[in-house]
């Protein structure tokens, strides 16, 4: 996923189906400089991470 597309979903009132390695997730924060988001699985709020755009899919 490109920079601009993951801050346009982090930004939308709207839900966007998004996965990590097909695992249903939601971003918290993009880091537009290293090119990685902080993330967290929809079912483990408690679980989060910081991940490469690269491994974010939107469906």
């Amino acid at each position: 996923m490109d920079t601009e597309r993951a801050l346009e979903i982090v930004s939308s009132p709207n839900m966007i189906e998004v996965t990590c390695e097909g695992v249903p997730i939601y971003i918290q924060h993009v880091n537009k400089n290293e090119g990685t988001a902080r993330i967290y699985p929809l079912d483990e709020p408690q679980n989060d991470k910081e991940v490469s755009l690269s491994h974010l899919k939107e469906h």
